[in-house]
């Protein structure tokens, strides 16, 4: 299990532009819907894999 890594106020940001990303995928095209589910995923279980490779952390702790 992955050490969490995202904090409160990046999964709301998360979580809003996967909305905007879901209202594109039902204008445009489908494909938005994969950059949708992908934010959805992180914002919910809190744990961001590009974070983690490169030492980001916005929980407010530091990485040591």
């Amino acid at each position: 299990m992955m050490k969490k890594n995202v904090g409160k106020l990046d999964r709301i940001f998360r979580l809003v532009i996967a909305i905007i990303f879901a209202i594109l995928g039902s204008i445009y095209s489908s494909w938005f819907y994969i950059l949708t589910i992908i934010l959805l995923l992180t914002a919910m279980i809190g744990v961001c894999p590009p974070y983690a490779m490169l030492g980001i952390n916005t929980c407010g702790g530091y990485k040591k």
